[in-house]
């Protein structure tokens, strides 16, 4: 599990990278699909791993908008900042906990239960296939995207 995470983890450094070279108001543009445009797409990846990551540790989720985090510095901070809490949860991840359980109540009054393992492996595939959209709008700007192999990226 954990080298999927940090398979997340190093595409999704290559994607702020990449937008290095990207003006400002194509990151923020709202775009089809997705949660609305580049910047806020990282931005959401970032805010659901640690959210869900809270809820297994037992710690509240981060509900701060996108607006207050609207630049490629402030969302590589808060990436950053999330990453020293949520890596030591995915390292210390051992088959006992796969079978735990989370109950919680969505904002609508609905309950809800999900194992642990069922969370940290949508936290993977919500990340994957945010880094997919990425790489469709990269296109539409005629720029190549950030490389989705796994392989020779030093995992093993």
């Amino acid at each position: 599990m954990l080298k999927l995470f940090e398979y997340n983890w190093q595409v999704r450094q290559d994607w702020f990278d990449w937008c290095r070279d990207v003006p400002e108001e194509e990151l923020l543009k709202k775009r089809t699909g997705g949660v609305g445009g580049i910047l806020h797409t990282l931005f959401h990846i970032i805010d659901v791993e640690y959210s869900w990551i809270c809820g297994l540790e037992g710690k509240p989720e981060f509900k701060e908008p996108f607006d207050a985090y609207a630049s490629l510095k402030q969302v590589m901070d808060l990436s950053a900042e999330f990453h020293k809490e949520v890596r030591p949860f995915t390292a210390a991840w051992t088959e006992d906990m796969e079978q735990k359980v989370l109950t919680d109540t969505w904002p609508n009054g609905e309950k809800v239960s999900f194992k642990y393992g069922e969370i940290m492996r949508h936290v993977i595939a919500h990340e994957i296939h945010h880094i997919g959209q990425l790489s469709v709008w990269s296109r539409e700007l005629g720029k190549v995207p950030v490389t989705a192999n796994f392989i020779r990226r030093g995992l093993f």
